[in-house]
């Protein structure tokens, strides 16, 4: 797809000189941003908060998030 972005002049500059360096295009280097900016946010995922008191939803502990934590799960 083709976009239009208003970037600033010396991010530009600065892209394009790492973009040299490391034998790609300007393009690719902000496809990888972009995928690597949003795999990080799905990774932080989201905490089992109760939004009426602020705590925890009933029925968890604080044990069930370090199973879950330890289990591999983005509890963070």
């Amino acid at each position: 797809m083709k976009t239009t972005l208003n970037l600033p002049d010396p991010v530009v500059r600065e892209a394009k000189r790492r973009a040299l360096a490391e034998a790609t295009t300007l393009t690719e280097l902000i496809v990888q941003g972009l995928k690597s900016r949003l795999e990080k946010d799905k990774a932080i995922g989201i905490l089992p908060l109760s939004v009426a008191g602020g705590g925890l939803r009933p029925g968890l502990t604080w044990d069930h998030l370090e199973v879950a934590e330890n289990a591999g799960e983005a509890y963070r």
